[in-house]
């Protein structure tokens, strides 16, 4: 039995139900002509979303990701280091002293999944470095996507790959150039990375990485040529913080800001989230507070899910992709 057939016999009500809902207003938005934008939270890249998003990239079921500094960077710290990964399924057991032992074996660890800095980090900074220097040197500056695009496109890592290529949703996402929009980056390993270099003077000019106000104008740009009313672009959000805030915010700032009344406001909206609902929280807000914000529309389909998304987003996806 395919899983969309499973989903479908089996999920029918509560949260269940709202998953079902959820990826059958993707798949009706983008069947009308819509496009679809994916926001990262979490550290959704090290439980390997990849595996699932890049078939998504692959088949034009995704028009744009925003997504945090650790997402983006953490996909390739596993298309490079996965076999140095070391899964630690008693995490809630640990004490300080064993928390102490992984640290000292330079192993960071992320809920039962700890990353190998050498292998990982490391191994990505002797690369990156090289591209930001140039561009330095040039006085050229590029965003942090940007960057990972000319090296995976450069093919300076294949030696390093440890998973199949085509499980990487960003060598995926370079490949059709895909808009990503990076709020906070220099929130990230190599965004501290980066800061380092500028301190110690091998990157002389801090702007040859383009900055979070440069990506909110680069949207700005996107969503406006974009979007129309016969194609309205869909928000799937998951998790929270800056990565869903930031880029739902573009569309308020055209209308309030821009006094650009006439570009259409998001078509779809859908959240999985295990916030609580809510006490003030960005990703506790039930979709209807952000009709307040000028976000959303009184008629925009809005969708739900408290649940896990480790467990939920690819089972939507599945149903997107129609497995």
């Amino acid at each position: 039995m395919k899983v969309t057939q499973f989903l479908k016999d089996h999920y029918k009500h509560f949260n269940a139900a709202a998953l079902i809902d959820a990826a059958e207003g993707y798949k009706t938005h983008l069947n009308n002509g819509g496009k679809m934008m994916i926001t990262l939270a979490g550290a959704m890249s090290t439980a390997e979303l990849g595996i699932i998003l890049a078939e998504m990239i692959r088949e034009d079921k995704v028009q744009a990701i925003t997504c945090t500094g650790a997402n983006l960077e953490e996909d390739i710290f596993n298309l490079v280091a996965h076999d140095f990964y070391e899964r630690i399924p008693h995490y809630r057991d640990l004490t300080p002293q064993d928390e102490q032992a992984l640290l000292d074996r330079h192993l960071n660890r992320v809920t039962d999944t700890c990353i190998p800095e050498e292998e990982a980090m490391r191994r990505l900074e002797h690369t990156v470095l090289k591209y930001w220097q140039k561009a330095d040197q040039a006085g050229e500056a590029y965003f942090p996507h940007q960057f990972f695009y000319q090296i995976l496109l450069s093919g300076d890592l294949e030696q390093y790959y440890q998973i199949d290529p085509k499980n990487s949703w960003m060598l995926e996402a370079a490949k059709k150039n895909l808009p990503i929009f990076v709020p906070g980056w220099e929130d990230s390993t190599l965004g501290n990375i980066y800061t380092g270099h500028v301190i110690s003077g091998d990157v002389k000019n801090v702007h040859t990485v383009k900055t979070g106000i440069q990506y909110m104008m680069e949207l700005a740009e996107w969503y406006t040529q974009t979007a129309t009313d016969e194609s309205t672009i869909g928000f799937f959000q998951i998790g929270g913080g800056i990565a869903g805030d930031f880029p739902i915010c573009v569309v308020p700032m055209l209308h309030q800001d821009l006094q650009r009344t006439g570009v259409p406001l998001w078509g779809y909206f859908a959240q999985i989230s295990d916030s609580t609902t809510s006490y003030g929280s960005y990703s506790g807000a039930v979709p209807n507070e952000k009709i307040t914000w000028g976000k959303l529309g009184i008629d925009t389909p809005k969708y739900v899910i408290e649940s896990d998304a480790t467990i939920v987003a690819p089972l939507i996806f599945a149903i997107v992709l129609d497995i």
